[in-house]
């Protein structure tokens, strides 16, 4: 635990009064990290009325366990209701894979079959009948919070995303496709380019979590053998929960 960096107003950043945050790096169907690393979180959380849970987003693809993590989140959505749930790119390749699956076919090398395959989708298909029997496979549940998921969320003095933030924009003229999918330029924004709030986001894998104080990176690749990361906000101080095997 350490005291936080300043956000852009030269303030110290801080989480809302009387709340604890837990912001989830990328997921990628390890639903055994996943429920290791809320474990750590509930005994973390132990007496406390105002955790929260904010996932930032890329929950399939890649690992094995796609379906099994889509089906903790929608149970997490309707036991612990203030839990928020962003969007990743990976779950917009999906979608878009599931309305045009002949415009797609990378996603299905960007771990896609792996997502299919937890389905029970014989992947060997042509592509559009993959996204017919992932669409007759999919629970409905699972389709309405793909559909569902946000693109960010602010509390406090804190920003989240998956990606990260067009560096000079403001947020209501940020795209999706910026949300979801920007990386070197956003990293590499200049101090009078970033925005008000600390960013806190996925998307890049490092080997451990990265605060550059103006912005977090809780992605620690868990789909490549890395574990699975949380920032925990709290007042003006943060630190970080991971859990591996």
């Amino acid at each position: 635990m350490f005291e936080n960096f300043f956000n852009k107003k030269g303030d110290p950043a801080a989480a809302p009064e009387g709340k604890r945050l837990y912001a989830i790096g990328d997921v990628h169907g390890r639903l055994d990290l996943l429920d290791a690393l809320l474990d750590e979180i509930e005994k973390d959380a132990s007496g406390l009325d105002a955790a929260k849970l904010i996932f930032l987003g890329d929950y399939v693809d890649r690992g094995e366990h796609s379906r099994g993590v889509i089906d903790r989140l929608v149970e997490l959505k309707h036991s612990k209701s203030e839990t928020v749930f962003l969007k990743g790119n990976h779950e917009a390749s999906m979608l878009d894979f599931l309305d045009h699956p002949d415009d797609l076919p990378h996603w299905l090398d960007w771990g896609g079959l792996e997502t299919l395959e937890s389905y029970g989708v014989d992947t060997s298909l042509a592509n559009e009948v993959l996204a017919n029997e992932l669409r007759k496979n999919m629970p409905a549940t699972h389709h309405k919070f793909l559909q569902t998921l946000k693109l960010n969320h602010i509390e406090g003095d804190y920003l989240f995303v998956h990606a990260g933030l067009r560096p000079g924009t403001p947020l209501e003229e940020q795209t999706e496709e910026d949300m979801l999918w920007i990386r070197t330029r956003f990293h590499n924004a200049p101090k009078n380019e970033r925005p008000e709030y600390v960013v806190v986001h996925g998307h890049t894998p490092e080997e451990r979590p990265i605060d550059d104080g103006w912005r977090i990176n809780v992605d620690t690749g868990a789909c490549y053998g890395g574990p699975l990361t949380a920032v925990v906000l709290e007042g003006t101080q943060r630190w970080f929960l991971s859990v591996r095997f």
